[in-house]
């Protein structure tokens, strides 16, 4: 999963200290969040990019899990934006190309590559679900 260049950046922005731990649970990150359960289940399912964890049935979400959620509600809740506007604005800041220096053969083969994984995750997402 691609990382924002700074993501104790982002939960700083919005004053909210993480614990120091490695792993939260769905419950510890609702909390967080304040949100409900199912609308992080919900999210898991709608934004490839977050991925939390599973063993025995059970989410652990990881603090960079929690700064994309947090960044999420705020892109959904703050800024207006729709679902599918939210998607698109955290697949395109996946790899910013400005501050790469690439020649235009190699930017798009940068977009292709990015779209293809994409587009995995979401059939991975699908597989998943039916099997």
């Amino acid at each position: 999963m691609a990382k924002p260049k700074n993501q104790s950046q982002f939960a700083e922005q919005l004053e909210i200290e993480l614990p120091d731990k490695k792993y939260f649970t769905i419950g510890e990150v609702a909390d967080i969040c304040q949100l409900k359960s199912h609308v992080l289940r919900y999210w898991e399912q709608v934004f490839p990019q977050l991925e939390p964890s599973k063993r025995r049935g059970r989410r652990y979400y990881q603090k960079n899990d929690v700064v994309l959620v947090l960044e999420i509600k705020s892109l959904l809740h703050d800024q207006g934006f729709t679902i599918p506007g939210a998607k698109a604005r955290l697949s395109k800041r996946e790899v910013d190309l400005s501050d790469v220096a690439l020649n235009v053969e190699q930017k798009s083969a940068v977009e292709e590559l990015q779209q293809m994984k994409n587009e995995l995750i979401e059939f991975r997402n699908y597989i998943n679900k039916r099997y």
